[in-house]
């Protein structure tokens, strides 16, 4: 049995639809089960990880984990006492290898998840996508209204990955063997800038539409409204640092899976009915 937590998220209903296809059991495992939509043949139930003595282990043998929830030690120690061999920890690139401090909100949550399961007796594999191509769906709202979208750093470059060739790499290291201890830097297959992502976009929906830059200090005040302020400083901490360091495919995706990634158009395209 193989359990998937956030198996209503964006990648999480991936991974538990690329298991069933290959004929494993799964456990998907969801805090509204009733609301869940999950794919017909896994075995759907509740479950949430900041309640770790309530996690659903039994029979468990592989974990594709989502670092929520604020007790990564007890999370991973109940794996070990279920008798959990692997997991599979949904990171991110922001984490640091070999650095005192991490450098911000968003990675230090993430490191204290790898951490423990790094000093457990687990086999592990770290995925490291950098930006999610789904980000982009935070300018919905506002491309719903209209042809302009107001945000910061238009030219910050990233190589954006599509949720499914996040979930595609999840499922070979849950399944294949290999993939102990690595931390995959997992990217789409080309770098490209905001404001390029908004185009390709417009080109999905047939329309033209306009990047107008607002300052990081304006987005910031929007942004805390509904995000804690640390995570907030951490995403526009990193758009800045894409705007003089741009970011450069890693190819890990095609190594893994041995198909290459999908592009942003192609998630643009797939997408389109969800910018309304």
């Amino acid at each position: 049995m193989i359990l998937v937590t956030g198996a209503t998220g964006n990648i999480g209903r991936h991974v538990v639809g690329g298991l069933l296809a290959r004929g494993l059991s799964v456990r998907a495992m969801t805090r509204d089960p009733a609301a869940a939509g999950i794919t017909p043949g896994a075995e759907v139930t509740r479950g949430d990880l900041a309640e770790p003595a309530g996690l659903p282990l039994n029979g468990v043998e592989a974990v594709y984990l989502m670092a929520m929830g604020g007790a990564p030690a007890e999370v991973v120690e109940r794996f070990e006492r279920a008798g959990v061999r692997r997991v599979v920890l949904l990171s991110t690139a922001d984490v640091l290898d070999g650095v005192p401090v991490q450098p911000d909100e968003v990675a230090v949550r993430h490191h204290r998840f790898e951490a423990a399961i790094a000093a457990s007796g687990l086999e592990w594999t770290f995925l490291r996508p950098n930006e999610l191509a789904g980000n982009a769906l935070h300018w919905a709202p506002q491309i719903a209204e209209g042809d302009v979208v107001r945000a910061p750093f238009p030219l910050a470059c990233t190589v954006p990955i599509h949720e499914r060739d996040v979930a595609d790499v999840a499922v070979e290291a849950l399944v294949g063997d290999g993939h102990h201890g690595a931390k995959y830097a997992l990217t789409g297959p080309a770098a490209i800038t905001h404001a390029d992502q908004l185009r390709l976009i417009g080109a999905a929906l047939g329309r033209s539409l306009t990047f107008a830059e607002i300052a990081a200090d304006e987005a910031r005040e929007q942004m805390t409204r509904y995000a804690p302020a640390p995570i907030v400083d951490a995403v526009l901490g990193q758009l800045a640092a894409a705007v003089a360091r741009p970011y450069v495919p890693t190819g890990v995706v095609e190594e893994v899976t041995g198909r290459p990634p999908r592009g942003f158009a192609d998630w643009a395209a797939e997408h389109a009915a969800d910018f309304g």
